[in-house]
């Protein structure tokens, strides 16, 4: 397909170099030296111009173009400039919005205006926030099959029931269907099988449907003391605190806020209900010792400095905070998670991107190509992939236990229909269904490829 990209940032950047590998991309932006950096990155076309301008957009081939993508630092200028795309014949247009008013106008927006889809990475990110508080045992849960499969990362403690036990074991202990897809153990990420045993400080990636993953949780927890999340202090008060203050108050979660902005403070005071305001700096010693941060069942870093947050983060933990989620934007500190022993950690920009390439990866598939969803886990080290098996193949109607695998690959789950299967040996595929794979392998495009 051919695409355009509207914004050289961190946004921008890392979508042009994950779809330059299976599309045609050109990318615009005012900066030079970011269009110099992105052409000599990755495989794309780059113009350095002013994107509200017809003849740079026609320069860049608007005019055939299927998805166009804006994501400059302007909610204005990202809307202004999908309008003008679509005016000039490009098929479908998404634009990167971060302004809460623009929420109203997200119907009218799409049906009057033509914009095909509006990202809200803060909105987003507080989701991704609001679902791991939801169970403070998980770090991380993302969902497949239109919610009808969960997908989530849980460290295995010391004590707890699945300590010690081998995975063909697992679903008999819990009475559950649950499947374990992948373990990281320290460096190494294993797709494992039955014979597999979960040790303490093992990181699981498992599935199962969103009622058993509930019961999950609940039995997981039984062990321990309860942990749900019933009071929470965000540190920073930007537009990602403001959505996860009103998502946690809906899950009746008593809520504070610090912030060290006297005019934000008060933004948020009219704007919040029934939520605490505190003015001050959340990384001062004596701002959290008279706001009892330390007391909280969750805190969340949410400043606008990454290694801000993951030091209050970690002082948060080694002062016995039970469930901490840091906000960080930049890779290579992400990456620090595992060697920092940090919890959950989110990131607006990796979640904006995989928003978008779900987007495109769906228009893809209305032209032949079957995934229909694709999430990149552990610093993209693991790929978890729905696809949707729209003919008979040869693989059809035949018991996994006799179709072989590539390495590195498990399936996962199927979704027939408004039934969920845990797959077993003896289970089968068929037309129509929705089947997500596991793998440490990269570039599957089409189900068929995953058997040898």
């Amino acid at each position: 397909m051919e695409i355009i990209i509207v914004g050289g940032g961190k946004v921008g950047s890392a979508l042009a170099g994950v779809l330059c590998e299976e599309h045609s991309v050109t990318v615009i932006d005012l900066n030079e030296s970011k269009i110099n950096s992105i052409i000599n990155d990755y495989d794309v076309k780059g113009i350095a111009g002013n994107c509200l301008r017809t003849d740079m957009l026609s320069d860049a081939g608007v005019e055939k173009c299927n998805i166009f993508i804006a994501v400059t630092n302007s909610d204005e200028t990202n809307i202004l400039s999908c309008l003008i795309a679509k005016k000039m014949k490009a098929r479908h247009c998404i634009a990167r919005v971060r302004d809460p008013e623009f929420e109203k106008q997200l119907v009218f927006m799409r049906e009057e205006l033509g914009i095909s889809m509006m990202v809200n990475p803060d909105y987003n990110s507080a989701n991704e926030i609001a679902k791991v508080l939801r169970y403070p045992e998980a770090i991380n849960i993302e969902s497949f099959a239109k919610g009808r499969v969960d997908l989530a990362e849980i460290r295995i403690t010391a004590g707890s029931i699945l300590e010690n036990i081998a995975l063909s074991q697992l679903s008999r202990r819990l009475r559950l269907d649950v499947l374990i897809c992948a373990v990281q153990r320290g460096e190494e990420l294993i797709i494992p099988n039955g014979n597999f045993v979960l040790h303490a400080g093992d990181k699981i990636h498992m599935t199962a449907s969103h009622s058993n993953m509930v019961k999950f949780f609940k039995s997981i927890s039984a062990a321990y003391r309860e942990k749900r999340v019933k009071s929470a202090v965000l540190i920073g008060g930007g537009r990602v605190a403001y959505h996860l203050a009103q998502q946690l108050r809906e899950m009746g979660v008593k809520v504070k806020i610090i912030e060290i902005n006297e005019k934000r403070c008060l933004e948020l005071s009219q704007r919040l209900d029934k939520v605490s305001i505190i003015y001050g700096d959340g990384t001062d010693h004596d701002v959290i010792k008279e706001e009892r941060v330390y007391d909280a069942d969750a805190v969340v870093t949410l400043t606008g400095i990454d290694e801000e947050n993951i030091l209050m983060s970690l002082l948060a933990k080694n002062n016995g905070v039970d469930k901490v989620v840091t906000k960080v934007n930049r890779i290579n500190l992400m990456q620090l998670s595992g060697t920092l022993n940090l919890d959950s950690i989110i990131s607006p920009k990796s979640i904006t991107v995989n928003q978008i390439l779900q987007y495109v990866r769906a228009k893809k598939n209305t032209q032949g190509n079957n995934i229909a969803t694709l999430y990149r886990l552990v610093n993209d080290r693991l790929e978890a992939i729905e696809f949707v098996v729209k003919e008979r193949r040869d693989y059809i109607g035949i018991p996994l236990k006799k179709l072989k695998l590539r390495s590195g690959i498990l399936i996962a789950s199927i979704v027939r229909g408004s039934e969920l299967i845990i797959p077993k040996g003896d289970d089968c595929l068929m037309v129509n269904d929705s089947v997500v794979i596991v793998t440490t392998n990269r570039g599957f495009d089409d189900l068929k490829e995953i058997f040898a």
